[in-house]
């Protein structure tokens, strides 16, 4: 936890949290997992109904334990493993009462390293963007933590409420972008080059419009928002800024998450793992090292922002590429 960039004080209730998560972390992959072979079964709904219950399990068992019971930062802690063991068996139900095209059964266990290798470098573009994600959020929180005492805890605070508050408009746009790639695959698999272009058009437009939409109230009721997770002066000053600067970059996201995407639908792994690692890393750890370093905390509320825009500049000549390598396959 050190290592992540914990303080002292915020230590004691990330190691209850982190403990509780722990244990739950099998039944989490594997309701990804599941949830991810409903969605390209075309199933969808099926997924959501187990992702769901889970979702407003963990909210209500957090309002029980926490303030009910006072458990404070231990009951977050469980409501968040018990939820995610109740998505589990509602997801694994599904598979075993024969609801789904795809059987589990060690029997149909592949002993090919071949099939693993493919699962393992398909899947390699969402590793790769989930673990820059995860070193750049360490990172940050290491720069934060070098101011030391209270402030440190302050600037940690307000730029983990800035992720979490604008993760939920990502996230949505996340969503459209994996309704995308099943029907990209298939599409692709079937030499209707013409349907992946229409749908990488459409589902571009969807999360531009997404986001736009969300994130002028965001910017508007930044300061309101951040109170909401943390009604601390200063906690709410830095996150303030870092929100509106995060908001006003968020257009240039959705075009990144697309170039990703697509290529990763069509099997062109490494331009995939390209897209997939300039916005959450390649880009963006650089940019926090440089501008936290010249520009204090200034710089890590500007660094996001900034690698989101770069991101973009960039992906416009992936998305050339993209486009290209759809024209140059033969029609069907």
């Amino acid at each position: 936890l050190v290592l992540l960039g914990s303080t002292k004080t915020i230590m004691p209730y990330a190691k209850t949290y982190v403990s509780c998560i722990a244990v739950a972390a099998p039944f989490f992959t594997s309701s990804l997992t599941m949830n991810n072979i409903l969605r390209y079964e075309g199933k969808a709904r099926l997924g959501t109904i187990g992702m769901m219950a889970g979702a407003i399990l963990n909210i209500g068992l957090d309002a029980l334990l926490m303030l009910g019971f006072g458990m404070d930062i231990l009951g977050a802690g469980i409501a968040t493993a018990v939820s995610q063991v109740v998505s589990f068996a509602i997801l694994l139900s599904m598979f075993m009462r024969g609801k789904t095209q795809t059987r589990i059964a060690l029997k149909y266990v592949s002993r090919k390293f071949s099939d693993s290798l493919d699962i393992l470098m398909t899947g390699s573009p969402s590793l790769l963007r989930q673990g820059l994600n995860s070193v750049s959020g360490i990172l940050l929180n290491q720069l934060a933590g070098i101011y030391g005492g209270e402030f440190a805890d302050n600037a940690i605070a307000a730029m983990s409420c800035v992720s979490r508050i604008g993760f939920f408009a990502m996230a949505i746009a996340i969503g459209i972008g994996q309704g995308f790639q099943p029907i990209s695959s298939y599409n692709y698999g079937a030499k209707r080059r013409d349907r992946v272009r229409e749908a990488f058009k459409t589902a571009l437009a969807g999360e531009d419009i997404v986001i736009l939409v969300l994130s002028v109230p965001l910017f508007i009721l930044a300061p309101q928002l951040i109170k909401l997770l943390r009604d601390d002066e200063k906690v709410i000053e830095i996150g303030a800024r870092a929100l509106r600067l995060y908001c006003a970059a968020m257009p240039f996201v959705p075009l990144t998450m697309m170039v990703e995407m697509g290529f990763q639908s069509i099997g062109e792994k490494l331009l995939a793992l390209a897209g997939s690692s300039l916005r959450s890393g390649l880009l963006l750890i650089p940019t926090l090292l440089i501008l936290a370093f010249t520009r204090g905390i200034s710089g890590i509320q500007e660094a996001q922002p900034l690698s989101f825009v770069l991101s973009f500049i960039v992906c416009i000549f992936l998305t050339r590429i993209y486009f290209k390598k759809l024209a140059d396959e033969p029609p069907a």
